[in-house]
């Protein structure tokens, strides 16, 4: 392909990609009201432990401030849901425009990345939401008895956001190296001997990603970003076995 059959692709793949966000928007701004509880329960979990907890009615509804906020909230709802929903559809859109690039064998492994960076990115999605009560929860009690936490609906959902974002995005990490050895840009023994250093990385990386800053979400996702860059080496040093074995 010359370099405008490859913009012209490119053009036609955000496209796609931009348009299936807006159905998955438009999907999610209808069901508004049942994923605005979904994200609240983790705050009215916290919210029910505490000694404040009873601030306002039941402990956890959110202090609007703005009279253009739950407007401005809906929005952001409805944009990162259709984000979340799309995430099937955006990497197979990624692997139809890197296809043309790869070998016939390795064009065979469409499905089973796109299905495993869905399930990746669900995962990671449901390993934020069951940390979140705990990352607010220290949050909450660091700053001692004295102040009792009311948020506003932008500064918490934009939280969760950011944490369900960080994680779906970390859980990806292994498919990409598994990619790059896939496709040769990368060898497991560089990855072995870097191993030091990726560790470091990979935490200074999560500690960047997080917004909480807490050292238990630190963990809860460091580990198994550590356990994926394992896991990553493994599959590497399979498939190298199975190509020495064909002959290639």
């Amino acid at each position: 392909m010359s370099l405008l059959e490859h913009l012209a692709e490119l053009r036609r793949r955000l496209l796609v990609s931009l348009l299936t966000i807006c159905v998955g928007a438009v999907a999610c701004w209808i069901l508004y009201p049942w994923i605005l509880d979904f994200l609240l329960e983790p705050y009215c979990q916290v919210q029910g432990d505490s000694a404040g907890g009873d601030v306002f009615g039941e402990g956890c509804e959110l202090l609007v401030t703005d009279p253009l906020e739950p407007f401005s909230v809906r929005m952001m709802v409805a944009g990162y849901g259709g984000l979340a929903l799309s995430v099937p559809v955006l990497l197979w859109q990624l692997w139809r425009f890197v296809a043309p690039g790869l070998y016939r064998r390795e064009r065979r492994w469409a499905i089973p990345f796109v299905v495993t960076g869905a399930l990746l990115f669900a995962l990671g999605g449901a390993l934020a939401y069951w940390s979140i009560p705990r990352a607010l929860g220290f949050l909450m009690d660091i700053g001692g008895p004295d102040l009792v936490s009311v948020f506003s609906p932008t500064k918490y959902l934009g939280f969760v956001v950011k944490m369900t974002i960080a994680f779906g995005v970390g859980f990806e990490f292994p498919l990409v190296l598994i990619f790059l050895q896939l496709t040769g840009i990368v060898h497991h023994r560089q990855l072995r001997s870097v191993r030091r250093y990726a560790i470091v990385g990979i935490v200074a990386l999560v500690a960047l990603l997080t917004p909480s800053g807490d050292p238990f979400t630190l963990v809860i996702l460091s580990v198994p970003m550590l356990l994926f860059y394992e896991l990553a080496i493994l599959v590497g040093r399979v498939h190298e076995r199975r190509r020495s074995r064909r002959g290639d």
